[in-house]
């Protein structure tokens, strides 16, 4: 069934706080972004797909991408090195997408040795021709072709390369503020204002927050408009955007204003889990990091140890209660 698109670039427009859940590999599938809409998160991204495999197989496309009515905004990033493949995957998504991602940060040594991920910000020429066949083949005004990208050391060719990709039509560029070969070291922040001032198209902050406070430092540092909002971990910031991604994943009610994950959030995840299928593996990891922060090492010890779905609800109803009977935090 064809959905309606939601022109996102109004959305960047309207001057609201936009809280976006980041696409997170095995983890940002249907339930869990069901799951965050619930708790005031305005768009979801998908986890990365390989846009060859999903092209060339019906089964790797039923199983990578699901989504429904109530699955929107929606953004779909794909992993790609060519253009045609990215546009093509790019026009089987837009009937139930509002926009494709191109992921050109993954640092990941398999990623980068089949030439997805980082090594495209090596590739201006590329990355320009991808974001063009996209706008150009897909037959919808209002569907956005983003890119999300890495810095190099030398700046000046990281604002090449964003030139060239606005040159193409690009509608925002993420940029992660660490090269392909930084992981934990300190972000950017400097490298994503001089990008943000060599553009007009938004540029979005992508980084480490490790406390709520960090988040007006983060607007301060690169230099883009916005109010502060309380986001965790990674953040994504124009005019007033947030995105998170691991704060998310321990605290998916992070965007409705709390501070740890109440009850009522874990048995969301639990009816959603079960009523959509999801795998034990990925429903149990879930919860695992949901209860992180709210749980004792003792607990953590029994609860990560279980090994069925029945197992873990019995241990949430004998350790927590059930939603009827306590309805705020865990703790």
């Amino acid at each position: 069934m064809k959905m309606t698109t939601t022109n996102m670039m109004d959305l960047f427009e309207e001057g609201k706080v936009l809280k976006i859940c980041a696409p997170m590999v095995r983890y940002s599938k249907l339930a869990f972004r069901s799951l965050v809409r619930k708790f005031d998160c305005d768009i979801c991204f998908t986890p990365m797909i390989v846009a060859p495999d999903f092209m060339r197989s019906v089964k790797a496309r039923d199983s990578e991408f699901t989504t429904n009515e109530a699955d929107r905004p929606l953004i779909v990033q794909f992993a790609a090195s060519d253009a045609q493949t990215l546009a093509d995957a790019a026009c089987v998504v837009a009937p139930f997408s509002d926009g494709v991602d191109l992921n050109c940060g993954c640092p990941q040594r398999w990623a980068m040795s089949d030439g997805y991920g980082a090594c495209l910000i090596n590739k201006p020429e590329l990355v320009k021709d991808m974001v063009r066949h996209v706008r150009n083949q897909v037959d919808n005004p209002n569907y956005t072709a983003s890119i999300k990208i890495r810095i190099h050391k030398d700046l000046r060719r990281t604002v090449d390369l964003c030139q060239k990709a606005e040159a193409a039509g690009v509608s925002w560029i993420t940029v992660h503020g660490r090269t392909a070969e930084e992981r934990h070291q300190p972000v950017h922040f400097d490298a994503i204002k001089t990008i943000k001032d060599s553009l007009s198209v938004p540029v979005v902050a992508n980084g480490d927050i490790k406390t709520l406070r960090d988040v007006e430092t983060t607007h301060q540092l690169t230099g883009v408009d916005g109010k502060s909002f309380s986001v965790y971990c990674a953040i994504l910031t124009y005019i007033n955007c947030v995105m998170a991604a691991r704060g998310l994943l321990s605290n998916p009610a992070m965007f409705a204003g709390y501070n740890e994950t109440p009850l009522e959030c874990v048995w969301d995840w639990v009816d959603l889990a079960t009523n959509q299928g999801t795998p034990f593996t990925c429903f149990h990891q879930h919860l695992i990091y949901m209860l992180e922060r709210v749980s004792s090492q003792p607990e953590r010890k029994v609860f990560n140890s279980l090994q069925s779905t029945a197992a873990v609800i019995d241990y949430l109803h004998n350790t927590y209660g059930s939603p009827d009977t306590q309805t705020v935090g865990l703790s």
